[in-house]
């Protein structure tokens, strides 16, 4: 429902309080006098239904030709760069509470920009890249530079400068490619052609980021704002203190939940520390927690709520687009390392309750909202909140229609809901269902204008990354930068996944989420996956995305930047440097996960082949996650010790990572004579691994490579090397042999990425009478018993203590 006054005894912020917060700390714009607010807000709520109207079945019949592909992106970007010149001042000095004519009239160009684009499209089209001149003036090129330049000066304004000033050196690069060093070298383009790429194609700021902008990302946000409006936020954070308050540590759990269910549906890390954070930190201070940790917990909720499916935040749908997987899949594959790093959140704010000695809520801490209503009547209360949200799931899961076609009907469901639940309120009160009604049109109308305007950082910022993502792709650098990479990481895979993960870190600490994936992801993912590869490791690209997608998520917890814990850190009264440190400790059992499942791809369900199976796998890593979470907060059933902690994390690595461990006691591959696997003497069965282990020379030094190839069917004619697609000669002095020739076109040697040159050192074979990797999950149990065993005496005589 709507909500309500708070009662005079409750020491919780108003929302306008809450969104003062916000403001502090997210760059949400001018707080404009009411007539601008109007003009600016029926422009919102236009853009709102603008994008519900290409989402509904409505649309194709209309006839209306904008409706996908490049065209509608245009109108999108018009919108988004219209609204960020109006809210959006230029310095901190400028008009805040007014819009001047002259942002009213570069706001009208930079949307104007766009709308060439959607107004010339056939004629764009048909001149496949040749840029209109009209009496010599280059009229596209100078609509195209304009709009490139409105564009960054927009993000500087919605965003901030980090982001602006990567695009600006990829743009640079563009043009004077061929000044760079040899590795990254490439011909260059000229200014117009750079110019008719980015702006009048739909390859780069108009290409797969925006587009996905505009077909799901538009209305997951808006159907947030809307839940939130309807007061969905309130409902959850009610939710969660009924169900865990009267436990140990009562109001951080609470605090946990809430921040999950509500970043479930929030693509802002700042918004949902200050939303759910202004009632849940001062309860948790209340309760004993101190402030750094009670806002620590808070912050690590928070950011991890983009994590937590079924929305995920934006980011989740451009990963879905750019690997060319159903966002299902992508769901599906996010779920356990979502639902465990979660659960070990709990576990830790157990641990710290222990620690603190502290107990769950008393009646009297309660939010006088709930005070002495069961558990059931306030599930019941807001139980039509969740029918949205379970049609959204219903028709992701089930039915697989596009997130587009779910969101929509969703936020219709949601709207009849808002219409009724306004109704019977006003009917309850004796106002009147027609009172009703208009505060119901009221609320909608405020949510679609709510939606809009936190699309508009969104919008901006996607697009001005496009101009990254269509560099790249333009000038060959995604190629060149597995060299480079290579030479930095020494062709380690190891080193090679921290650069990555330091490299989201430290731009996720100047851009939004989304754009800091998109960054990152286009410069490295291919690279992680062609040198993993050549490692021997099949990394699977979702592994990789989400890899990346974690660590740039990581970023509004790690210091100095840490925005989330500075928002913290205004609501608890204390040093926002050390909840950020404090968070980032927290934090540490989400960034361990990203480097177990690119290792272990059971934990994203890959190869997972029954429910068994995937319970069994989701077990063990919760358990897994706890045995590092109690070594990281010092704390089991009591205070742990040196050994007990490297018993702990023993456990883990056996539970994370039973593959590595079973290797090494049995291990998965032979290795056999060169000489007899080359003439063809030892037999290898169809279809089994087969490892060459080769050097190659490269213009870094000599580097290592690992192919994993499966044994063919062989015939007379195919016998030995040939059946591989290699031809190989012997090296004298040594018994390594020289690939001299690959041997047809797309041959197993030629896929796993075999070169003319390479060194042959040696050969192995997998064994297929290893044992199964999961007798490994024995020896973790056997250790976390060992661990509780020694802990046990130590823990009744620190219960005894408690009571």
């Amino acid at each position: 429902m709507t909500q309500s006054p708070r009662p005079a005894d409750h020491a919780g912020p108003t929302q306008e309080q809450i969104q003062a917060t916000i403001d502090k700390f997210e760059n949400t714009g001018r707080h404009l006098r009411p007539g601008y607010a109007l003009v600016i807000g029926v422009i919102a709520a236009a853009w709102s239904l603008f994008q519900l109207f290409i989402a509904s079945p409505l649309a194709i019949p209309s006839g209306f030709d904008g409706v996908g592909g490049v065209p509608a992106r245009a109108i999108h970007l018009a919108f988004g760069l219209l609204l960020a010149f109006l809210l959006f001042p230029g310095t901190k000095k400028s008009f805040q509470d007014k819009v001047p004519l002259y942002d009213i009239a570069v706001a009208l160009i930079a949307a104007g920009s766009a709308l060439y684009i959607y107004v010339n499209y056939d004629g764009i089209s048909s001149r496949n890249g040749i840029l209109l001149d009209i009496g010599g003036i280059p009229v596209e090129a100078l609509i195209g530079g304009l709009g490139l330049f409105l564009l960054l000066e927009a993000t500087r304004r919605s965003i901030g400068v980090p982001l602006v000033i990567v695009a600006g050196v990829f743009l640079v690069f563009s043009v004077f490619g061929q000044y760079m060093p040899d590795v990254l070298a490439h011909k260059g383009v000229s200014v117009e052609r750079l110019i008719g790429y980015h702006w009048l194609t739909g390859e780069a700021i108009f290409g797969i980021p925006i587009d996905v902008s505009v077909s799901f990302v538009f209305l997951f946000v808006l159907f947030g704002a809307l839940l939130e409006r309807a007061g969905a936020g309130r409902y959850f954070l009610d939710l969660a203190f009924a169900m865990v308050g009267k436990y140990r540590g009562g109001p951080a759990k609470a605090a946990i939940m809430a921040s999950g269910m509500t970043g479930a549906i929030s693509g802002s890390s700042i918004a949902n520390v200050v939303t759910t954070g202004t009632f849940t930190i001062p309860v948790m201070k209340k309760t004993g927690f101190p402030g750094t940790k009670a806002g620590a917990i808070e912050v690590a909720a928070s950011t991890n709520g983009q994590i937590m499916p079924p929305i995920m935040g934006a980011a989740a749908f451009i990963i879905a687009e750019l690997i060319g997987v159903s966002y299902f899949e992508v769901v599906v594959h996010a779920l356990i390392p979502a639902v465990i790093s979660y659960f070990a959140l709990f576990y830790i704010s157990h641990l710290e309750a222990c620690k603190l000695g502290l107990k769950g809520l008393q009646a009297n801490d309660y939010p006088p909202e709930i005070r002495g209503k069961a558990l059931t009547a306030i599930f019941l209360s807001g139980l039509h909140f969740l029918i949205p949200i379970v049609i959204l799931i219903y028709l992701l899961m089930v039915e697989r229609q596009t997130a587009g076609a779910a969101v929509f009907w969703s936020i219709v469901s949601l709207m009849a809901i808002i219409v009724y639940q306004e109704v019977l309120t006003a009917r309850r009160l004796a106002a009147g269902a027609k009172a009703g009604l208009h505060h119901a049109v009221k609320e909608i109308y405020g949510g679609l204008i709510a939606g809009a305007r936190n699309m508009v950082g969104i919008s901006v910022a996607v697009a001005t990354a496009g101009i990254i993502v269509g560099a790249v792709s333009s000038t060959g650098l995604n190629n060149a930068m597995v060299g480079v990479v290579e030479a930095l990481s020494g062709g380690n895979v190891y080193i090679l996944l921290i650069l990555t993960a330091v490299l989201a870190l430290v731009l996720g600490m100047g851009l939004p989420t989304t754009a800091n994936y998109l960054v990152v992801a286009s410069l490295l993912a291919g690279v992680l996956v062609e040198l993993g590869s050549a490692a021997g490791l099949e990394l699977p690209l979702i592994a990789v995305h989400l890899f990346v997608f974690y660590f740039g998520l990581m970023a509004d917890s790690t210091p100095p930047v840490c925005l989330a814990a500075f928002a913290a850190s205004a609501i608890s009264g204390d040093d926002p440097l050390k909840t950020g440190v404090q968070s980032f400790l927290y934090d540490i059992r989400t960034a361990i996960l990203p480097f177990v499942f690119i290792f272990n791809t059971e934990l994203l369900l890959i190869g997972v082949e029954s429910w068994l199976h995937g319970l069994t796998v989701f077990g063990v890593s919760l358990l897994a996650i706890f045995c590092f979470s109690s070594v990281t907060q010092g704390w089991l059933l009591v205070k742990v010790r040196w050994f007990e902690a490297v018993l702990l994390l023993a456990a883990m690595f056996t539970l994370f990572r039973p593959d590595y461990v079973m290797n090494k006691i049995s291990p998965a591959f032979e290795r056999i004579p060169l000489a007899a696997f080359v003439s063809g003497s030892f037999e290898v069965q169809p279809d089994q691994k087969v490892r060459l282990h080769v050097t190659r020379q490269t213009d870094y030094g000599e580097r290592f490579r690992l192919y994993v190839l499966r044994a063919p069917e062989t015939t007379s004619e195919t016998r030995g090397m040939e059946a591989y697609g290699l031809s190989l000669a012997p090296i004298e002095g040594s018994n390594h042999y020289e690939v001299v020739d690959l041997i047809g076109f797309g041959g197993l040697a030629e896929t796993a990425g075999a070169s003319w040159g390479d060194i042959v050192t040696s050969v192995d074979v997998e064994q297929p009478d290893q044992p199964a990797k999961e007798w490994v999950y024995l020896i973790g149990l056997a250790l976390i018993a060992a661990t509780l065993a020694l802990q046990w005496g130590r823990f009744k005589e620190w219960r005894a203590r408690q009571s």
